[in-house]
């Protein structure tokens, strides 16, 4: 058993995480709509930290629990270092905003402004379009006897207000809400470059109209964050799609976990908010405004090519760049000539993942489609393929993930669809979320039925696929689609004991698996042959994993881990974790495809898939990997090991729980991005 003491905290890494995040916007050679762009991402992943990581927190202590973590820190201990660190990446979040973009943002043209800085024309402009289009939606509620403190939803934006009688000077205390169906950034009416008011501003501005007859006393804006995790015991339900419909309403009403106000609230109406809500001192967080900085993706998306990364045209994978759109045939014999790997957003998801299941929806000699949907996109181009496929009476099969967190409403929504059309829809292994990326279709061929299929490392997405880096493998080996077959019969049927060959799969395989493997590494080196580890992953946490990576090193093999965002693992200790180096590489695109690497004596293993190694992913999730066999395959996939690991690539380091920065090199040149040099290398055509 790894001793706590050799461990990092879960939570504090991925706070660690998100100031990698954080630094991306504080960073002055990336372009500078695109650090606005991380400044808003690192907003939105401290709320989803708050929403789901603290809240779970916060019900432990509330429920008594006074245990250690594997890591060795009691829920209370650890609340109070979260609370510490996240107080110190909210300052660095303001000062990052105020101290550097805003004052860059404004060399461009392009600001931020309150009502006192707008003149005059814009002023009246502002004011019609408040009395015409914001005035009408707004809804004041007091608090008094009669009108008890109003319901705050999660994530609003709120304005608390205290009024007085003009007579009787007696105060009283309301809420507005900042309506989101608004947007919350508001363009003036400017003729000089791009100018901004905040929804709220404009709303605090015109407070008047909403109390006439009484003073405005004072003004703050403060935002709610609720537990928006889901709990579900799903042996107790007999409609599990009913069943997540009443949970996602009964979200709404989570309880509260944090409460953001505005600098400068005076104590009595702070302490007011606070005892309303139930926050105590730990969950208050105190911020400049503007408050929620998610709303600043609308100034990232400015049509401004020169403060922004330069486009890119993904590229068609290799294999595919002959096929015929219009021909379905083409496509099925593009994959018959051998495997395809492919590497996105470099190149195309629609062209290659997209256009297989449009292929095989067309298709009149595909007979069937089985299919897992993690999460997918509003207006999801694959769910209208398995539709179109249904309604021309092709056997379709769709193990759709509904507790998918944060996607269950479209979920929801897309299974009630397909339902309608006539595929069958599942919901995969009681008690196991489906995450494995995978499609299987069979096709009538003149020698007989023949099975095609995708097996992948990200969500069937189109949207994301354009920023997500993520591969997948087209294949029509029998082996591999047999195994898919086996895997779709298990998900949809009763077939526990199925033996997989060139897939490991979670719950009952990957772990073990993995594990064998790491074993094999070392009794390797102990003889003499080639031996080492190699792994990109999102996450590292699972303990037993650890562990093995520990003893691997303390046996002399050399373990490099590229990890972009939890590590458990600190590298460096001496006798322990001395032989492993950690990577963590984030950029234009969200580093998320997983690979593993074993040297294998010489006769290296490659393998790709859906699963971290987290405990979720391999004891609570169905999850899958693919070997890859052919010999190109496994040359591409070292040479992006390789240039992840390179020293020349720019990356943050971890030594012990602390990352650095590393994007100069020793004579002070500025090193490689590793993202700018994929893109590069398949604009040449790989």
């Amino acid at each position: 058993m790894v001793h706590s003491e050799h461990l990092i905290d879960r939570e504090l890494s991925w706070l660690s995480f998100d100031t990698r995040v954080l630094e991306l916007a504080e960073d002055p050679a990336i372009p500078l709509l695109e650090r606005v762009r991380f400044l808003s991402i690192f907003s939105s992943n401290l709320d989803e930290f708050f929403m789901v990581r603290v809240a779970t927190l916060k019900s432990k202590i509330e429920a008594g629990h006074t245990n250690h973590n594997t890591a060795g820190f009691t829920p209370t201990k650890l609340l109070q270092a979260i609370s510490k660190k996240s107080a110190e990446l909210v300052k660095r979040q303001n000062d990052c905003l105020h101290k550097l973009l805003l004052p860059a943002l404004a060399l461009e043209g392009i600001s931020l402004v309150t009502w006192n800085q707008l003149n005059e024309k814009e002023k009246d402009a502002a004011t019609r379009l408040f009395n015409e289009r914001i005035f009408p939606v707004l809804t004041p509620l007091a608090v008094d006897p009669s009108h008890p403190f109003p319901y705050i939803s999660g994530l609003s934006l709120n304005i608390a207000v205290i009024v007085k009688n003009k007579t009787t000077q007696e105060e009283f205390f309301a809420r507005v809400k900042v309506p989101p169906v608004l947007p919350r950034l508001v363009e003036t009416a400017s003729n000089e470059g791009k100018r901004f008011i905040p929804l709220e501003d404009l709303i605090t501005a015109h407070l008047d109209q909403l109390f006439p007859g009484m003073k405005i006393d004072k003004c703050f804006t403060f935002r709610v964050t609720r537990n928006q995790d889901m709990e579900m015991d799903e042996e107790e339900t007999e409609d599990l799609l009913s069943s997540i419909e009443q949970e996602l309403l009964r979200r709404r009403f989570g309880p509260p976990v944090r409460l953001e106000i505005e600098d400068g609230i005076e104590p009595e109406l702070l302490n007011s908010l606070a005892e309303e809500l139930g926050i105590e001192e730990s969950g208050i967080v105190r911020s400049a405004r503007p408050l929620d900085l998610t709303a600043f993706h609308k100034i990232a998306d400015l049509d401004f090519p020169a403060l922004k990364f330069p486009p890119f045209r993904a590229q068609s994978a290799l294999g595919l760049a002959g096929v015929d759109p219009e021909n379905p045939e083409s496509f099925f014999t593009a994959i018959r000539a051998g495997e395809i790997l492919l590497h996105h957003p470099y190149e195309s998801f629609s062209s290659s993942v997209v256009q297989f299941l449009n292929s095989a929806a067309q298709d009149p000699h595909v007979l069937a489609i089985k299919q897992t949907l993690y999460r997918t996109s509003g207006d999801s181009p694959i769910v209208e393929a398995l539709i179109e496929a249904a309604e021309a009476g092709k056997q379709v099969l769709v193990v759709i993930e509904i507790r998918a967190r944060f996607d269950e409403l479209a979920n929801v929504r897309w299974a009630r669809k397909l339902e309608a059309a006539g595929a069958h829809v599942v919901y995969g292994l009681m008690g196991f979320k489906t995450h494995a990326k995978l499609s299987l279709v069979v096709r009538d061929e003149p020698s007989g039925l023949r099975s095609y299929c995708h097996v992948g490392t990200g969500n069937y997405n189109p949207k994301t696929a354009r920023f997500y880096e993520d591969l997948g493998l087209l294949s029509a080996d029998p082996v591999l689609t047999d195994d898919l077959t086996k895997l779709f019969n298990q998900l949809s049927g009763f077939a526990p004991q199925s033996e997989y060959s060139r897939l490991l799969v979670a719950p009952r395989t990957l772990r073990s698996g993995l594990l064998a493997k790491i074993d094999h590494e070392i009794e390797n080196y102990k003889a003499g042959l080639p031996a080492g580890i190699q792994f990109k992953l999102n996450s590292l946490l699972d303990e037993d994993f650890v562990e093995a990576l520990y003893k691997a090193s303390s046996h002399g093999v050399p373990v490099d881990l590229v990890i972009r965002g939890i590590c458990a693992l600190r590298p460096g200790i001496a006798g322990l974790s001395d032989n492993i180096k950690v990577r963590s590489i984030l950029g234009r695109y969200l580093e998320h495809s997983r690979i593993f690497h074993f040297a294998n004596g010489g006769n290296d293993e490659y393998w790709i898939g859906s699963a971290d190694l987290m405990h979720r992913n391999l004891d609570r999730r169905v999850e899958s990997l693919v070997r890859l066999d052919a010999l190109a395959h496994k040359q591409e996939l070292q040479r992006i090991l390789d240039l992840n690991l390179s020293e020349n690539i720019a990356s943050w380091h971890l030594a012990d729980d602390a990352w650095t920065r590393v994007a100069l090199s020793a004579l002070n040149e500025k090193l490689i991005d590793i993202q700018d040099s994929m893109i590069q290398y398949h604009q040449k055509g790989r």
